[in-house]
């Protein structure tokens, strides 16, 4: 007997309860840019639930002159050609994957000083290949952005590695 009265109170506590569904919660949210009029970058990027994300790795430069001594900057070139090689390198990935440029929200850059500019990082060659891609009036998409500086990267010739995270459009 005293089973049975369990098992009822057990039952009528959890096939009584009432299901809420909060509307808001089933209004999609679209991505939201926190931009900075006065920078080329925003301050954040709120991505809504449930959107679906690409990664992409580090992507370095390609090899501009197979021909070229290793360790002189001529097989990659400087840190503009570079970053430009770079930049095309994630159109084309994003492209394969059925995204362009104004899909990116995030990019994490990787400097390296040159050895050919006084090993000077050179932030403008980055910051004027970055307005090519971002930011212009053929592509107005502002991303987050992270820009650190760093001693080396595994290949000596390389100067720049740039990671890209995309969200597929709504």
């Amino acid at each position: 007997m005293k089973f049975s009265i369990l098992f009822s109170l057990i039952f009528c506590v959890f096939s009584c309860q009432t299901t809420v569904i909060n509307d808001d919660k089933d209004e999609k949210k679209a991505l939201k840019r926190y931009d900075r009029p006065d920078a080329s970058i925003l301050r954040g990027v709120e991505i809504p639930e449930g959107a679906s994300f690409f990664f992409s790795s580090g992507l370095v430069a390609p090899v501009l002159d197979e021909s070229a001594e290793v360790n002189t900057g001529e097989r990659y070139g400087d840190t503009y050609t570079q970053s430009v090689g770079i930049l095309n390198r994630i159109k084309e990935l994003l492209t394969d994957a059925d995204l362009s440029m104004s899909d990116v929200v995030y990019l994490r850059v990787y400097l390296v000083p040159d050895k050919a500019n006084n090993n000077e990082v050179d932030w403008s060659g980055w910051f004027k290949a970055y307005s090519e891609f971002f930011d212009n009036p053929k592509n107005p998409t502002k991303v987050a952005r992270t820009t650190i500086a760093i001693h080396s990267l595994a290949n000596p010739d390389l100067l720049i590695e740039v990671e890209a995270v995309a969200v597929y459009p709504e």
